[in-house]
């Protein structure tokens, strides 16, 4: 049953076919009635609105203009294919009088007794065992639409009759009238229109303000290294507390997800004050985006706002070294081979960033907090917003003191001035606090500050050194390992800037390819919480103290007197 389109515009062919897999003519296998609305000369059509019967052939064996024969007069009435309502269609074919009969009539009306095609022709030879029944359609240049609201088939018997009421409505091809546009729809979508447009207007002013960044001509040039606001929102959707993975002194840590890339990265954002010479800084953190070591966290680039700088890393799954060292958040503490193993990576990333490097780069917060874990637990150093770098063969500038307390050598403090060797004391003061588990500075029973290097020192006059190692590794480490470790460390947080060895030098003592100078305690006889006071408050004092000399590795005795400001 089809239902031809109400327009001008139509489809070529429609066609009840049953078929096998077409091959060339007589093996085609092809049986089909065609309701045709093109005349086609080269297929010999009588009109442009007939019945066809074609059995392996397009062109047909018999076709007839589309209608019917009334019951009672016999007369014919023609039945357009384009626009007159929906039209019923029996095909029928009895094998035993190989008579192929087409009828049609307007949908509801009994089927006619006078089919309007009949053919004989034995279709046995054009059927096989197997063949398939089905519709198909062909367009050429105009097209149009034909609905099969329903069909039926029966083999060996009458098909089904199909019941017309429950057959499906046709679909509006029509235009909708114009009063119902003007009356209904066109009031509903202007207020609609008026409503959208108002919310986007929102919408769009919130979310400027939301990412609003700052932006500047000379950051033109570092493109590549900015990251858009939007897309650290979205990463760590909306700097959600759940993705918090890290609070400092200098700035909030969360962990998030490009939307782009999907690659894991840290976000830390820094507070920052418009006076402190932002162009500078940005230039120094898109060059220290260009490190690249294993022992070293790469950083990715920045972003800005106002009051607000946003440093992008790479994301290290197993977090920092102090909640392994502290036992925070439920994490198991690590043992000494590992801790071993970070020290030695931080000692070679510092090598890399004091002398390895294009420039010389100055940490200036070395500590356990920014050195993090990848999954292979190999250690690496982070967080670089307050490094600084210069030239090789140049002196840094004086800066204002930055740092963490516990890990700022006495000079920084005097004098302001961070070098390489302050970095070698901090690197000194983090070997001590992963070798013994102890944080730089603690307080006794009395609320007095003890500082650490002080306490490990304390126990070497003892002749108890290694009474100082982290009681969590109940006593599983290697001895040699561990003295070399405090002995080095107290080495490296000398107070002294001069007998500090370079990280070059740091590496072969860890490495046993030079023996570490035969240090003796009497050789660090300072205390070094009193000589941090002296720092900060005497205006003139002298101490004698004993220390190595990094240039003979000898050692000998230095009057130096300490100008405080």
């Amino acid at each position: 049953m089809t239902q031809p389109a109400s327009k001008a515009t139509h489809f070529t062919r429609l066609r009840f076919a049953s078929t096998n897999i077409p091959m060339a003519c007589l093996s085609n296998h092809i049986f089909a009635v065609e309701l045709d609305t093109i005349q086609n000369t080269e297929f010999g059509d009588i009109d442009n609105n007939h019945v066809g019967i074609d059995i392996n052939s397009l062109n047909s064996l018999k076709s007839n203009t589309a209608g019917f024969y009334n019951d009672k007069t016999g007369t014919f009435t023609n039945l357009s294919l384009i626009g007159d309502g929906p039209i019923h269609t029996w095909v029928e074919y009895d094998a035993n009088t190989t008579q192929i009969n087409v009828t049609l009539a307007p949908l509801g009306q009994e089927k006619p007794v006078r089919p309007l095609l009949s053919l004989t022709f034995n279709l046995s030879a054009v059927l096989t065992e197997q063949a398939y029944i089905g519709f198909s359609s062909s367009t050429g240049l105009s097209t149009g639409h034909h609905c099969v609201l329903g069909w039926s088939f029966g083999m060996n018997r009458p098909a089904p009759i199909i019941n017309s009421t429950k057959l499906p409505k046709l679909p509006s091809l029509g235009p909708i009238s114009p009063s119902k546009l003007v009356e209904i729809i066109l009031p509903t979508a202007s207020a609609l229109l008026v409503l959208v447009s108002g919310a986007i207007v929102v919408i769009l002013v919130r979310r400027h303000f939301k990412y609003k960044e700052v932006r500047e001509d000379w950051e033109v040039e570092y493109g590549p290294h900015r990251f858009s606001y939007k897309d650290l929102y979205n990463a760590t959707n909306g700097f959600n507390s759940k993705h918090l993975i890290g609070v400092g002194g200098f700035g909030r840590v969360y962990k998030g997800v490009l939307p782009k890339s999907k690659s894991e990265v840290a976000v830390k954002r820094v507070s920052y004050d418009s006076k402190q010479g932002i162009k500078q800084f940005v230039a120094e953190v898109v060059s220290m985006g260009h490190l690249q070591h294993n022992n070293i966290v790469k950083l990715f680039g920045y972003c800005r706002r106002k009051g607000e700088l946003l440093l992008v890393y790479d994301y290290m799954v197993n977090g920092s070294l102090d909640k392994y060292l502290y036992g925070e958040e439920g994490r198991t503490t690590i043992d000494w081979g590992q801790r071993f193993k970070i020290i030695r990576g931080i000692a070679l990333g510092l090598l890399y960033l004091h002398e390895e490097w294009d420039k010389i780069v100055i940490h200036r917060d070395v500590k356990p907090n920014n050195v993090l874990l990848d999954k292979e637990m190999n250690g690496r150093l982070g967080d670089f917003g307050l490094a600084r770098l210069y030239d090789h063969g140049t002196d840094p500038q004086t800066t204002h003191v930055v740092g963490t307390i516990g890990y700022l050598a006495p000079e920084l403090v005097h004098r302001g001035k961070a070098t390489t060797v302050t970095d070698v004391f901090a690197f000194g003061v983090f070997i001590l606090e992963v070798t013994c588990g102890k944080k730089p500075i603690t307080e006794d029973t009395q609320g007095h500050q003890l500082m650490l290097v002080d306490w490990v020192n304390q126990n070497w006059h003892r002749d108890s050194l290694l009474d100082a190692m982290d009681v969590k590794l109940q006593g599983n480490y290697d001895i040699d390992e561990a003295c070399l470790a405090l002995k080095l460390g107290l080495l490296c947080s000398h107070p002294f800037p001069d007998a500090r060895p370079s990280m070059r030098q740091v590496l072969q003592y860890l490495d046993g390819d030079v023996p570490l100078p035969e240090l003796l305690p009497e050789h660090f006889s300072f205390h070094m919480a009193a000589l941090m006071q002296n720092e900060g408050r005497l205006g003139s004092s002298t101490v004698s103290l004993l220390y190595p000399s990094p240039a003979m590795m000898d050692f000998g005795s230095i009057s130096i007197s300490l100008n405080g400001r």
